[in-house]
């Protein structure tokens, strides 16, 4: 990842409402979610979670899909891989035990 992209990540996660969203999505797995069970979750108006939505998108961090009437939202999880990636690569200095951590959080997560 470029140094611009991940600004542009960093930037559209940089809200608290749009931090909310991504990190709901990524619970939501591959199925995603549609838009009016997000604004009822997130507990947000449509027009709000409309504009948190674009600008997630345009930073590549959600995909969105038509499923009849509706349209199902779902993280990018390569791009959430590569702003972790971009952010961890010159971790640690030589130290590991620093980072160690953060594979315990992964590995945890990813078990439950």
């Amino acid at each position: 990842m470029e140094t611009k992209a991940a600004v542009t990540a960093l930037s559209a996660l940089a809200h608290e409402g749009r931090l909310g969203v991504f990190r709901l999505l990524v619970q939501a797995g591959g199925a995603g979610l549609p838009a009016g069970e997000i604004a009822r979750q997130m507990d947000v108006l449509p027009n709000t979670l409309s504009a948190s939505l674009n600008i997630l998108a345009q930073a590549g961090l959600v995909n969105s899909r038509r499923e009849g009437r509706s349209i199902i939202y779902t993280a990018e999880y390569g791009s959430m891989r590569d702003l972790l990636a971009f952010l961890m690569e010159d971790c640690c200095a030589g130290s590991p035990e620093i980072c160690g951590p953060l594979a315990t959080v992964a590995r945890d997560c990813c078990a439950a």
